[in-house]
């Protein structure tokens, strides 16, 4: 079983954790110490050796970061999160509205100008120092050893897992061919690659130092020439190096600094993902650009997409022997939400293909499922009650691909409120579905598509629409993405989530979600270059949930035909009890 149900915080821990962080500021005279959710590789998750947020605080979300006073201690948290802040931690804590409140306007209300704020150079980026020293000014922003780490005395060693190839045939490419097509459009002698997935696609290599993201940590510098300088902790490269090959040499993660100190000439950083040590070290001439394999990344090639379509597949056909069996098991009243994650998880298993899931499954039963990303626990699980919705958002990682999915169905009968509230999302997920717009139109233009069916009965959600994804990579991937902040255009190749939704506190959560990918349109009369999506998720809707005189005769259309689709894509991979359910769920409106 990949996934626990331990509770790895308590908010009676914080307390006592936060007098002894405030302790070692005074020793070192700090005013304020900045706990971000992050670690030296800026990526959304972090190693149990890293998860200083949550050691500190309690709060385990994805996103979020904490700032400590001699008096006041802030903890930082957007709108997925802000029912799970309060369960999470104790009252010495203040949950803080982010980003509707900044880290900077925060400091400047709570501390006189006359203090000192530290920070850990290694875990915020340039761009985040940067912003933050400008919003706090004359307050002085400086470098500090981990104080965090200082009180820690338990803390987990790093990660030390091995790294391993990925087959050239499932990446498309070589790495020899990325590096010398990215070294071409490379204008300066070297760039310092710090994100973990963009090394492990650029040199087709693979780890499992975070959990649920097979990705290898560690540090890059990419040069001109196409050579690249990997820096690696202990021996966790050892077995890769003829996978490498001549052009890739592996040197200690100690040295790292030093050979960054030692660059000459230019040397392009991304200012959005590189640690602000790195900032700090280099002498050479600095160049602030995109990480230069962010964007090849996201646009995955022919074999990448087959692959994703396989991944789908194969995640599909276990989805719907869960679903079948669900439908069978919660109306005697007898499951839980850790009943449900299991038995999700094993039908996964037997595919023979799982290597991990894609993050911890979300499984909420009514009031939980407002809980956008609720984790259940053994202390937090709850009963799959009748007459009531469960959220269950999932997903697998495959050799070929990674999966994300979730459904929101119904135990027993739902009423009209449910109905509705399931329709109007479902109307969002289809809306997306369908698009078509020309090329150079970005997530921040499309969004609105998905809420339009929300907002018309003034309801909305407080989440992106949709995620990057990688290629058995990370579950979250950028640069793009379905949200009113992306402005990077979504070109052909890239996939994303499609994954509106709807959230009562106290009562229910609904969110839907398929993975798309972009495609060539057909052109316009104008010949413009268009785009269109291809839905790469197809498990059936719970038609229970649609209130079909909601729906436009095309809504209605597209649902028959995505059923349609689901059927004649999986129907030969199921039979007997299985086979007669999805028959049955993938029946026409």
């Amino acid at each position: 079983m990949f996934q626990t149900f331990e509770s790895s915080t308590s908010p009676q821990q914080a307390p006592p954790r936060l007098a002894a962080l405030r302790d070692v500021m005074a020793d070192a005279g700090l005013d304020a110490f900045l706990i971000p959710r992050a670690d030296a590789h800026q990526g959304e998750y972090v190693s149990d050796h890293d998860a200083r947020l949550a050691w500190l605080t309690g709060f385990t979300g994805s996103a979020g970061f904490c700032i400590a006073t001699a008096k006041d201690a802030g903890v930082f948290i957007d709108g997925r999160y802000r029912v799970q802040v309060r369960d999470q931690v104790a009252d010495v804590f203040a949950p803080v509205h982010w980003p509707e409140t900044s880290a900077g306007n925060w400091i400047k209300a709570n501390l006189p100008t006359t203090t000192k704020v530290a920070f850990d150079p290694w875990l915020h980026s340039v761009q985040e120092i940067k912003d933050l020293r400008a919003a706090i000014d004359p307050i002085a922003l400086v470098p500090s050893d981990n104080l965090v780490d200082q009180i820690w005395d338990d803390q987990p060693a790093p990660p030390a897992a091995a790294f391993f190839a990925q087959d050239p045939a499932l990446a498309g490419e070589t790495s020899q061919s990325k590096r010398h097509r990215l070294a071409a459009d490379l204008s300066t002698d070297a760039a310092i690659i710090t994100l973990p997935d963009s090394i492990a696609w650029l040199l087709n290599i693979r780890g499992a130092d975070i959990e649920r993201n097979p990705v290898p940590q560690c540090f890059a510098i990419f040069h001109k020439t196409g050579r690249v300088d990997l820096f690696v902790a202990g021996a966790k490269a050892d077995g890769i190096k003829d996978h490498l090959g001549t052009d890739v040499t592996v040197h200690p993660q100690t040295a790292f600094l030093d050979a960054v100190a030692a660059l000459t000439g230019s040397v392009q950083i991304d200012p959005k993902s590189a640690p602000d040590i790195i900032n700090a070290t280099l002498t050479a001439t600095i160049v602030q650009a995109p990480d230069p394999c962010m964007l090849p990344k996201a646009i995955k090639n022919v074999a990448e997409i087959d692959g994703a379509r396989a991944a789908a597949r194969r995640d599909g056909v276990a989805m719907v022997r869960f679903l079948a069996w669900l439908d069978a098991e919660a109306p005697k009243g007898k499951l839980t939400e850790i009943d449900v994650v299991k038995q999700l998880e094993s039908f996964r298993r037997d595919t023979n293909a799982l290597r991990d899931i894609s993050f911890e499954t979300i499984c909420g039963a009514g009031a939980h499922g407002a809980v956008v990303h609720y984790r259940v626990t053994e202390e937090t699980n709850a009963p799959v009650e009748l007459d009531n919705l469960l959220l269950v958002d999932s997903g697998g990682q495959y050799v070929d691909g990674t999966t994300d999915i979730t459904r929101t169905v119904i135990v027993g009968t739902p009423s009209d409120d449910h109905k509705m509230c399931y329709t109007r999302v479902l109307q969002g997920v289809i809306a997306l579905s369908r698009a078509q717009f020309p090329k150079g139109v970005a997530g921040q233009h499309l969004d609105a598509l998905a809420r339009f069916p929300l907002w018309s009965q003034g309801m909305d959600y407080d989440h992106g629409t949709g995620h990057g994804i990688g290629s058995y990579l990370s579950v979250h991937e950028g640069p793009q993405s379905i949200s009113r902040r992306s402005n990077i255009p979504l070109e052909v190749g890239m996939i994303v989530s499609n994954e509106p939704g709807y959230y009562r506190e106290g009562a229910f959560g609904i969110r839907i979600e398929n993975l798309i990918t972009v495609i060539h349109a057909p052109q316009g009369v104008d010949d413009r270059d268009m785009r269109a999506f291809e839905t790469l998720t197809l498990v059936p809707f719970d038609r229970r949930l649609i209130h079909a005189s909601l729906l436009s005769g095309d809504e209605r259309d597209w649902i028959d035909r995505y059923h349609r689709d689901t059927l004649d894509l999986l129907g030969a991979d199921v039979d007997g009890d299985v086979a007669e359910w999805l028959t049955s769920a993938c029946a026409p409106l």
